[in-house]
């Protein structure tokens, strides 16, 4: 697996900024030409940008997986319009749901396998996600936080989590999600996993500040077993 580090608007937390899965990558304006070839050639997507609520923290407001994605309920017109557009050209679904929360990639962690919800999600709007991301929904906090999707991130070969979570409670993410994780930290340190790594079954981008002991443990954790 390829894994570069990255840095956004001179900030290492990038996956508060992006969003990919392993057709697209989404992602605020603003990035030079050489941050947006390393993005491209390492996850092999292509890259549509555009701000999410009118803000450049797409990575928190979105999540997805390869069959769509989920828009909070402050996502702009036009923004939704021009998404719709684009994403129907790679088969993707793009539903906005109608919670109070609005930080989904926080929210939700998920690949196309299965999804984990944190309990503040409504129910009402667990259907949305599974409909619109065509895969079971789960609603399980890890580590008692509400926020499964800034804990961890996955592919469909792989995931990386917490280095906190119990093996009791990682045994139970990995039989939804069908992948194995590791435990790792990123940005020297930072635990919140979501914050400092976008990743998917091509390669995976670190921030700058990610060791290379890090960088070992992220990679173990997404290789294809």
């Amino acid at each position: 697996m390829n894994i570069n580090k990255l840095r956004v608007y001179g900030n290492p937390n990038i996956g508060v900024y992006i969003f990919a899965n392993d057709k697209i990558a989404i992602t605020p304006p603003g990035l030079n030409e050489d941050e947006k070839k390393l993005i491209i050639e390492t996850l092999n997507v292509e890259l549509i940008e555009t701000k999410i609520a009118d803000t450049i923290l797409v990575g928190v407001m979105i999540a997805g997986n390869n069959n769509g994605i989920i828009l909070p309920r402050n996502t702009r017109d036009e923004e939704y319009t021009y998404l719709k557009n684009i994403l129907k050209h790679y088969g993707l679904n793009v539903e906005i749901l109608r919670s109070k929360n609005t930080a989904l990639g926080n929210l939700v962690l998920v690949n196309d396998n299965a999804a984990i919800v944190g309990s503040e999600l409504e129910k009402s709007e667990i259907i949305r996600v599974r409909n619109a991301l065509d895969v079971e929904v789960v609603q399980k906090d890890i580590l008692y936080l509400t926020i499964p999707g800034s804990l961890a991130v996955t592919t469909n070969n792989g995931g990386v989590i917490h280095p906190d979570v119990s093996d009791e409670e990682l045994k139970g993410i990995e039989k939804i999600l069908k992948v194995p994780f590791e435990r790792a930290t990123v940005n020297s340190g930072i635990p919140f996993i979501k914050t400092g790594l976008i990743a998917n079954t091509y390669g995976a981008l670190v921030g700058e500040l990610t060791t290379g002991p890090e960088i070992l443990r992220i990679q173990r954790g997404l290789a294809s077993r």
